[in-house]
């Protein structure tokens, strides 16, 4: 099964990231050094959009595989409250939980191979400690420590299943309260990032030859190479402080 903690992009993933990545590393050493040598020179930088591509789509499956879960613990408890057994509300939460998600899921995908190794033999503790370690999730292992406490002592578990349901639930509505609140401010660092960029070819455009001291000699390839780091900081730097966890 899946290790959440590391994620392989698909080929197309590949090609999209190295597409992008390839033409964001032209335009930028082009806008700022306008020599055919620095951007070949600099074509290798777009590993670093690459990685940076790969993060963002683990970021998106953690928060997908976050969603997921919330649902399953309410398809548990769901089945826990009309009486069923924990290992029989598991297998009634994935019979619900294929009428929101499709077969591909990722907790379709984890609470069958679940069903796999109850019928192997695994206990249910076992399994959700197996599913923790890989999720690599805040919100899966404190259920996940909590309920094998509850289980070895004899815990309420429909109590227990509820209560972190209603927990993953609010930080969740909290999150996403929280990205509506910045959307407009992303918005704002994202124009005030091109802003920079739409200077220098209006320059181009207004005033051609006006900026060729700073091309194609040791001066001005200083101050470009100055300009562009402070310029690649502040994109860097808008898309840390718009990113708040919770």
């Amino acid at each position: 099964m899946i290790d959440y903690s590391v994620y392989k992009m698909t080929k197309a993933e590949w090609m999209k990231a190295i597409v992008i990545s390839l033409f964001a590393v032209w335009g930028l050493t082009y806008l700022f050094y306008k020599n055919i040598i620095v951007i070949l020179i600099a074509s290798p930088l777009s590993l670093f959009f690459v990685r940076f591509q790969k993060e963002r789509l683990k970021e998106k499956r953690y928060w997908e595989l976050n969603l997921q879960f919330k649902e399953g613990l309410l398809s548990i408890s769901t089945a826990l409250n009309a009486g069923y057994s924990i290992e029989n509300a598991l297998y009634q939460a994935t019979r619900d939980l294929l009428l929101l998600y499709d077969e591909d899921a990722y907790i379709i995908k984890e609470f069958q191979y679940m069903l796999y190794e109850l019928q192997v033999n695994k206990t249910i503790e076992e399994i959700f400690l197996e599913f923790s370690e890989r999720a690599h999730l805040e919100d899966v292992t404190n259920f996940v420590d909590v309920f094998i406490t509850a289980k070895r002592t004899g815990g309420n578990i429909m109590k227990i299943i509820g209560a972190t349901s209603n927990n993953i639930n609010d930080k969740i509505e909290v999150r996403r309260e929280i990205q509506t609140m910045l959307t407009a401010k992303k918005y704002e660092s994202n124009i005030m990032c091109i802003v920079p960029l739409g200077i220098i070819v209006y320059m181009w455009l207004s005033s051609p030859g006006y900026m060729d001291v700073l091309y194609n000699n040791v001066f001005g390839f200083i101050v470009m190479t100055v300009l562009l780091t402070v310029y690649v900081a502040a994109y860097l730097l808008c898309n840390h402080l718009t990113k708040i966890e919770v």
